[in-house]
């Protein structure tokens, strides 16, 4: 059967509709951004100007890493629900005997916690920007508009949120209950940020270079991502709960 997109959009519509139905998906979509964007509000409107430059760029990193948490864990807990969440509901056998193949299905639902963790992380980004517009004193507004910190956000917010939802989807696959599967996510959802974290904090001598790099890298390994989880994804196994 040839691939179709009209096939992976009908699940990337269904999926977005499970969501709004789903309290808890629902309750962290809303709240873990929250908790997440209180602290950098309050730690760039504090700052004093007269903080030196490497530490008043090191708390900028801090709260914009704080940031980067938002794709990390907002779309591990959507797609590790994902296979685990159907089968509690009873919807996995009828979803896995439709003519879908394996990567339509998982597109679908790949899509579908991209597209809502991105725009839930590019809202609370733009919320921290509005705020150090407007209220941080203009030595940590020059500092936190700096385009090596915009970057930083704007390039790895999707490759993060990318590499949390392939994780997410591979454990949700293997896994029968759904709290285990999104604890397990979250912790899967590490390796990227700390790599980030890294060069947000100069252990690595970080530079556009570097960040392009890392970055199509990302993409390389996000790209093999829907093709590793394709290849473990199997409805046999999945049907009779083998």
């Amino acid at each position: 059967m040839s691939f179709s997109l009209g096939r992976a959009a009908a699940i990337f519509t269904k999926e977005l509709r499970d969501y709004r139905r789903n309290r808890f998906v629902v309750m962290s979509m809303a709240l873990l951004p929250a908790v997440f964007i209180v602290l950098p509000v309050v730690d760039i409107v504090s700052v004093p100007a007269q903080v030196a430059s490497p530490r008043l760029d090191n708390r900028i990193s801090l709260s914009l890493l704080y940031m980067l948490l938002i794709p990390a864990f907002v779309p591990s807990a959507l797609s590790a629900y994902s296979v685990v969440g159907e089968r509690d509901q009873g919807t996995l056998e009828p979803l896995l005997s439709t003519p879908l193949t394996k990567e339509e299905l998982l597109l679908g639902k790949g899509f579908a916690a991209l597209v809502p963790a991105l725009c839930v992380a590019y809202a609370v980004f733009g919320v921290f920007l509005a705020v150090a517009a407007g209220l941080a004193h203009p030595v940590v507004r020059s500092a936190v508009f700096a385009s090596s910190h915009l970057l930083v956000q704007l390039l790895f917010t999707p490759l993060i949120a990318s590499w949390s939802i392939w994780v997410g989807i591979a454990i949700s696959s293997r896994s029968r209950d759904v709290r285990v599967a999104q604890q397990l996510s979250v912790f899967a959802s590490f390796p990227p940020l700390a790599l980030v974290a890294l060069m947000s904090f100069n252990v690595i001598s970080a530079s556009t270079g570097l960040a392009l790099g890392l970055a199509a890298g990302l993409v390389v390994v996000d790209g093999l991502g829907w093709r590793a989880v394709a290849a473990m994804f199997d409805r046999e196994r999945l049907l009779t709960g083998g």
